[in-house]
């Protein structure tokens, strides 16, 4: 929360910082990104030159670096497509760049905290800023003062000034579990879990439905005003998503830490790649931020000390959960499950859901390390 004066003094930081990164990624690019000491041979005193402190002008560094192993990560894990498509040539072909509000790290010798006060000091462009006000919940404050660790990220969205502060929080020690509560995650169903917790996506799915017809009215609009509506509304439909999986995830791991039980999850790594659909079924399965909620579900739960396991998702749409007789006729429709072995009858959600917690129970029993997927 700066004032006028403190908040220009920010917004020049970042964009001199960014401009000076972009600097930083082109001479990396032309020398084939060297290691960060010899890249930081050809451009520190260049970057004291523009006026950069030196703890800043080494973060500035740093970064650059750590967007190409980012970007050379992703190439290797085949996220930016096959060799010789469009957008990995695009990638590999140019240097990388960096927003003029984007992210600048902070370390303890450019940013000091004054929780009693609640205010920092940061250093600028144009020297340090002191007593700079800050707002947060007395949650995230108490955390502040018990588990802040390491670098802080200053960023700027939309004229607001956001502190992303690091918390190093001890995971608690997990117990033996009475069992496991099998997770299935779906669409029409955000999840279904065996201990008869649904959490119904209608209403997320008609909350994005209405967000895509917006954007599609404002962009086909094209005037300053529907622009300036298009950039108000950004990221909205993404905080929304990420509030309803945290009520979620919260809720499982809630259950599961009173209940002395474990949580079994299905790893659905690359499903996007293996699955095929109707063009008019795409928008829903490309929205759907089944890794985000694993992700809530896996730190809240190591958080509470509850055990979490990852499954073969393969069968349980199909399989019976009580007999285990698998056939693809035993799924009669989208929400209908009858086994043609034994006659078991149940919501599909539900038999997926207690099938999952079978398999939680193996996997845990046969000591299979439990693991977050990649994102697909």
């Amino acid at each position: 929360m700066p004032e006028a004066d403190q908040a220009a003094a920010l917004s020049a930081t970042l964009r001199t910082v960014n401009e000076a990164a972009c600097w930083v990624s082109e001479v990396a690019f032309e020398r084939g990104v060297p290691r960060e000491y010899e890249l930081r041979k050809h451009t520190y005193a260049e970057l004291k030159a523009r006026g950069l402190g030196a703890q800043a002008a080494q973060h500035v560094i740093k970064k650059t670096r750590d967007a190409y192993t980012a970007l050379k990560a992703n190439i290797r894990a085949g996220n930016l497509g096959k060799p010789g498509s469009k957008r990995r040539v695009k990638a590999e072909s140019k240097p990388v760049t960096f927003r003029p509000d984007a992210a600048q790290p902070y370390d303890d010798r450019c940013l000091s905290w004054q929780y009693g006060a609640g205010t920092v000091s940061i250093w600028t462009t144009a020297g340090r800023l002191k007593n700079v006000r800050f707002a947060s919940s007395q949650d995230a404050l108490r955390m502040l003062r018990e588990h802040r660790k390491g670098e802080s990220d200053l960023i700027e969205r939309d004229g607001v000034f956001y502190l992303v502060a690091v918390c190093d929080v001890p995971e608690a020690e997990p117990y033996e579990p009475d069992g496991f509560i099998g997770v299935d995650l779906g669409i029409v169903n955000i999840v279904t879990t065996s201990s008869g917790y649904r959490a119904a996506g209608r209403g997320l799915n008609r909350y994005r439905k209405r967000q895509l017809d917006l954007r599609r009215k404002l962009q086909a609009k094209g005037t300053k005003s529907a622009k300036r509506l298009l950039k108000q509304r950004s990221r909205k439909e993404a905080r929304h998503a990420a509030n309803v999986n945290h009520i979620v995830a919260k809720t499982i791991v809630t259950a599961a830490e009173r209940t002395g039980s474990g949580i079994a999850l299905e790893d659905l790594t690359g499903i996007r790649n293996r699955v095929r659909l109707r063009k008019n079924q795409r928008s829903s399965l490309h929205s759907w931020s089944f890794h985000q909620l694993a992700a809530f579900v896996e730190y809240k739960a190591k958080r509470a000390g509850v055990p979490l396991v990852y499954v073969d998702p393969a069968y349980t749409s199909r399989q019976c959960s009580e007999c285990g007789h698998i056939d693809r006729r035993n799924r009669r429709s989208q929400a209908t499950f009858a086994c043609r072995a034994c006659g078991f009858l149940a919501h599909a959600d539900d038999n997926a859901s207690r099938s999952i917690a079978r398999k939680g129970a193996a996997v845990w029993t046969s000591g299979r390390e439990s693991r977050v997927p990649a994102t697909p």
